[in-house]
């Protein structure tokens, strides 16, 4: 089982970026998937996940209004949108998935993790 995550990069602040996190050897259909993010020296954080039904869900307020998740069953991936970046989102994110419907924002309880891409904001 392996989940993929890219799409991440060097960007400039006010850009967006769309990740993306493809899985091998796993139906993600079934599966609530979600996104974190760990900053240098921070402690991972919650950015967003969605349920089977579609239903989504966002954590810190900073990325309310600017991330979007979504999935798309038929290809096995889940995504991220981020629009209007700024320094504060530079960070590794890591894609999820987990078979509790509501995903664990202390990561607690995730199945499967990718590897994480690196995206990198400059102001």
């Amino acid at each position: 089982v392996q989940l993929q995550a890219s799409g991440g990069g060097l960007v400039q602040a006010g850009g967006s970026l769309k990740l993306s996190c493809a899985a091998s050897g796993l139906t993600l259909g079934a599966y609530t998937l979600g996104w974190f993010r760990q900053a240098p020296g921070k402690e991972r954080e919650f950015v967003a996940a969605i349920r089977p039904s579609g239903y989504a869900t966002y954590g810190a307020d900073s990325v309310k209004g600017r991330f979007t998740i979504s999935r798309d069953n038929a290809r096995n991936t889940q995504y991220l949108q981020m629009n209007s970046l700024n320094a504060g989102d530079t960070a590794v994110y890591y894609c999820a998935a987990t078979i509790i419907s509501t995903m664990p924002v202390s990561g607690e309880g995730v199945n499967f993790w990718g590897k994480g891409t690196q995206v990198t904001v400059s102001s």
